[in-house]
């Protein structure tokens, strides 16, 4: 079960200027996504448009443009683009309890935020500031603390701060999240992350959006054959 089960592009936007010109972005034009998993990954190559299609759907769907969840309001610079004013969300009859739009980059400036508000709201973020954990030990206490079931969780590369044990971490908490009834759905570029059970892997090559299989998605293939010839790859790299 999915809270949005559609992402479609209206037809009223200027598809001349960024981001209506992004490949993936005309791809969306003539086809809409169907979220039809609990876990729905975005992967690409960096500019393939991934993140700035993940912050969008976060957007339309009510979130903050920076992060946090539907009730953060506060904003540091605007560096959104305008796609999520056209994108429009198909949901589904059974409504999220809870919600958080993750975006790695920005992160410092959610934590930065959920300071200024205080009021006992550290509690849950795992009992004191964001601000007093490693990069990565907030981004686990964010998800082992603050998300809960029956949740929405639009997450951007979540594994920018995390250790490979971090990533295995977050995992675990996925698979009880989605067991109680939450959504994700993910931009990302890690080959352990998306090993996440009720997955669909969304790629976006040459400005197509196609669903593949796990050993199939880019980071899962090029990660495993780099570690199976590391020399090879070394040589062909750097002679």
């Amino acid at each position: 079960m999915t809270f949005i089960h559609q992402i479609r592009l209206d037809q009223q936007h200027d598809t001349r200027r960024y981001p209506f010109t992004l490949p993936v972005v005309q791809h969306l034009i003539r086809n809409p996504i169907e979220l039809t998993k609990p876990v729905t990954f975005l992967v690409g190559d960096n500019g393939a448009g991934k993140s700035t299609l993940v912050e969008a759907i976060a957007v339309a769907a009510g979130f903050n443009a920076e992060g946090g969840s539907q009730s953060f309001r506060f904003a540091t610079k605007a560096t959104e683009s305008s796609l999520g004013d056209h994108l429009t969300l198909r949901w589904g009859t059974r409504k999220p309890r809870t919600g958080f739009f993750l975006r790695a980059e920005s992160f410092y400036n959610v934590a930065t935020e959920i300071d200024r508000i205080g009021e006992g709201i550290h509690a849950s973020y795992g009992g004191k500031s964001l601000h007093e954990r490693s990069h990565g030990e907030s981004f686990m206490d964010l998800i082992a603390h603050r998300f809960g079931g029956r949740g929405l969780y639009v997450l951007d590369e979540p594994e920018a701060a995390l250790s490979v044990k971090g990533c295995l971490t977050v995992l675990r908490h996925m698979k009880e999240l989605v067991d109680e009834g939450s959504q994700f759905i993910i931009a990302t570029h890690s080959p352990i992350l998306l090993a996440a059970r009720d997955a669909a892997i969304l790629e976006i090559t040459d400005g197509a959006i196609d669903e593949v299989p796990y050993d199939a998605a880019e980071p899962v293939a090029l990660t495993r054959n780099f570690l199976s010839e590391p020399d090879r790859f070394l040589r062909h790299l750097l002679d």
